[in-house]
């Protein structure tokens, strides 16, 4: 009765085991995952057919976005300051680490596709009771014929190995592959991240070049006028000897002499916090910036073609590097989805094995073995179920952030050109205001001296022209910061 009990009993334990595996085996129903289909795809329609209805360029492929930025900024001391900064800039060091991170991701990922060999060298010791199978076992085997000398079985029982050891998990799903090829998705988005940092780089140090520019031809503007206010103060100096105004003409003459003086300074506080921050941006202790002549004497850039939008979500390298992290997350979806269906490793062994030192390096002491094996998750899937609803949602998530990217990145296009346009009209009207107040100036003097003005009238028309002549170097400064957004919004700058 026993006899026919046993193997009963294992044939139904061997059923139960296959219906566990098939259990284990079953996957989870797919949920909503977002596809990683680039917006520049043909089968995208959401794309506009161009980012303004005023440019003149929408049917151009041109972009100002292909020039390098030494063709586009062409100013000798402006591409010194930016390779000085692509050389030293502590940022653009920390997205070169990054990449190294995502490489020696990729490689360390690539390493589980092949069996994982260890040279093992392992000693050991059992002592077994008499009343176990070893015991029982062992004492049986010492008593035969054949069991001599150093084949007699010790107890305690030392074990020495010297060899090989190897494990493998064989990719029968995929689910390794995968791992690689999310890691090198990571390892391009890390690259791209690389190249939006010499872009935004490259256009934070042009930014800071124009700001100084502008902020020498304010003080250019201050120094002319305050020259022109020192002679004015002069002159009504001697006209209150002369009987022809008042004391209260010279304190206000005096007066604004003060304010355009104290202006003088504050601009150039400006100038020196603006050159401390470039120099962090290059990557050196504060030091005088070499530049051009200021923005006072240059003029306005003209229109810049900005080419077609799937130019710019090609070009541009954080909508890439989005676009590489979407498809990274997908990847991860399906290995999470793969940790549901069954593994197969395979265990092998080789080398020397005895129980006595003085034996191990004996040619009989050579042992191997293969196992294999096939297993699935079973009582842990609500773990493995868990790890798969994160996955979806960092899909998910890595999708709406690829659209964020899109979006903004069409948004500061489609405000930089507009900044270029209406900012070079702002331009030419405000030099027109100048040269306007230039004449009134003139005129008030005359008149004063003639007795027709006041000298509130001259001070009020030296204040105007001051202001105008501000504003218009300062619309000129936003003329040129506007170009140069425009073309990092392209995607420019980072070849």
């Amino acid at each position: 009765m026993v006899r026919l009990f046993i193997p009963d009993l294992i044939k139904k334990t061997g059923y139960l085991a296959a219906l566990a595996l098939l259990a284990g085996c079953q996957s989870v129903k797919p949920l909503f995952q977002p596809e990683a289909v680039p917006l520049s795809d043909s089968r995208n329609t959401s794309v506009p057919a161009s980012f303004s209805r005023q440019t003149n360029y929408a049917n151009d492929s041109t972009s100002i976005a292909g020039q390098s930025w030494r063709a586009f900024f062409a100013e000798p001391a402006l591409v010194a300051l930016i390779d000085t900064a692509l050389t030293n800039n502590l940022d653009l060091r920390i997205a070169l680490q990054r990449i190294e991170q995502a490489r020696a991701t990729f490689e360390y990922s690539r390493g589980f596709l092949a069996p994982q060999i260890n040279a093992t060298a392992s000693a050991g010791v059992d002592r077994y009771g008499q009343y176990t199978l070893n015991g029982v076992g062992n004492f049986d085997t010492n008593l035969s014929n054949n069991i001599r000398g150093d084949k007699l079985i010790p107890n305690p029982t030392p074990d020495y190995f010297l060899g090989f050891r190897s494990t493998w998990e064989l990719d029968i799903w995929g689910k390794l592959r995968n791992r690689r090829k999310a890691a090198y998705l990571r390892l391009l988005a890390s690259e791209r991240g690389r190249q939006a940092v010499v872009t935004s780089l490259v256009a934070q140090v042009a930014r800071y070049y124009y700001a100084l520019l502008a902020l020498d031809g304010e003080l250019n503007i201050i120094q002319e006028n305050i020259d022109f206010q020192q002679r004015a103060l002069e002159l009504v100096r001697v006209q209150k000897q002369a009987g022809r105004v008042t004391e209260l003409a010279v304190q206000q003459f005096a007066a604004q002499l003060l304010n355009t003086r104290s202006r003088q300074g504050q601009v150039r506080q400006q100038a020196a916090q603006a050159e401390n921050e470039l120099n962090q941006l290059l990557g050196r202790y504060p030091q005088p910036i070499a530049r051009g002549r200021s923005l006072e004497d240059r003029e306005l850039p003209g229109q810049a073609p900005t080419g077609l939008p799937v130019q710019m979500l090609v070009r541009r390298p954080d909508i890439r590097q989005a676009e590489l992290e979407l498809q990274a997350t997908n990847v991860d979806v399906d290995v999470a989805r793969a940790e549901f269906l069954p593994s197969l490793n395979l265990s092998a062994y080789l080398g020397l094995n005895a129980f006595r030192v003085a034996t191990l390096t004996n040619p009989g002491s050579i042992a191997a073995g293969l196992l294999g094996g096939l297993s699935a998750p079973l009582f842990n899937r609500r773990f493995l179920k868990a790890n798969y609803r994160g996955s979806i949602a960092q899909s998910r998530e890595a999708f709406f952030r690829y659209r964020q990217t899109v979006l903004t990145g069409f948004s500061e296009v489609s405000t930089q050109l507009q900044a270029v346009d209406n900012f070079r009209q702002v331009a030419n009207w405000q030099t027109q205001e100048v040269t306007t107040l230039r004449q009134a100036v003139s005129t008030s003097n005359d008149l004063f001296a003639s007795g027709y003005a006041s000298y509130l009238e001259v001070i009020t028309a030296q204040r105007s022209v001051l202001e105008a002549e501000l504003a218009l170097i300062n619309t000129k400064q936003a003329q040129f910061l506007a170009m140069t957004d425009l073309y990092r919004a392209l995607g420019g700058g980072w070849e």
